[in-house]
């Protein structure tokens, strides 16, 4: 049985500054069969402020309890770990961050910086590291759908850059790390069993959420979804379906089996 459901963002709810068709009746339907419903994003150009507008803007609904960010993660690992951000992020995204200096110890925090990602800056980052900062990861994306709609590079290039260098892991903390989909489904009291995910990246949304516990990952051909992808990484996808209106139809016919 199904009983809640996590969504991506960026190229199933939304492509750039269109909804996708059926998004907005597609979430609809879910809540009104009385299914619990989280965003998970991974996206790391925007403030968790931000995202919440651009959703209500395109005509859509979310509470901030909703949302879960990556940057918002990091946050509560700063707090617990008594670590100050040294960012390399978007400029949008620093102000998530805000009010988080002062401690002694650093952490390095690295997300998708745009163009901030120079050989100054990343020597910089690296140098923080090889003097004691932690290593967080924002996220790990290979690619994301850029504005023209191709794909360009993520952080995550960046992140396995400076892994290279200073032979340290990153803390990921956005998908694909089991904690990330764990704490959206801990906020609904939905049991792992009980979950199904819904992405357009087969890797980190699908694969991710299936190797965190979740019974069910859809993969939505929208968004940075590209045909072969329903076979490119494991675990594959319960099923591929071609949108996120499609992806309701399957969970609402498939919540009591």
């Amino acid at each position: 049985m199904i009983s809640g459901v996590l969504l991506d963002l960026a190229g199933v709810i939304y492509d750039g500054e269109e909804v996708i068709p059926g998004a907005t009746d597609a979430v609809a339907r879910l809540r009104e069969a009385g299914l619990l419903v989280r965003f998970v994003s991974n996206t790391t150009r925007s403030n968790k402020q931000a995202l919440l507008e651009r959703f209500a803007g395109l005509g859509l609904y979310a509470t901030s309890d909703e949302l879960f960010t990556p940057a918002q993660a990091a946050r509560e690992w700063l707090d617990k770990h008594d670590r100050s951000p040294y960012l390399l992020v978007h400029p949008d995204l620093a102000l998530d961050f805000h009010a988080l200096a002062g401690r002694p110890q650093k952490a390095l925090v690295v997300g998708d910086a745009g163009e901030a990602f120079d050989y100054q800056t990343l020597n910089a980052a690296f140098r923080e590291l090889v003097t004691g900062a932690e290593f967080l990861g924002l996220a790990p994306n290979r690619t994301f759908q850029d504005v023209d709609g191709k794909l360009s590079l993520d952080a995550g290039a960046f992140i396995a850059a400076l892994e290279f260098a200073s032979q340290r892991r990153a803390i990921i903390l956005g998908k694909p790390a089991p904690e990330f989909f764990l704490s959206a489904l801990a906020s609904m009291n939905c049991p792992k069993a009980k979950a199904v995910m819904v992405g357009d990246d087969a890797e980190t949304d699908v694969a991710g959420a299936l190797r965190a516990g979740l019974s069910k990952a859809v993969l939505v051909r929208t968004g940075k979804y590209r045909r072969g992808d329903d076979t490119r990484f494991k675990p594959s996808p319960t099923v591929t379906v071609d949108d996120i209106s499609a992806a309701a139809d399957w969970i609402l016919a498939a919540r009591n089996v």
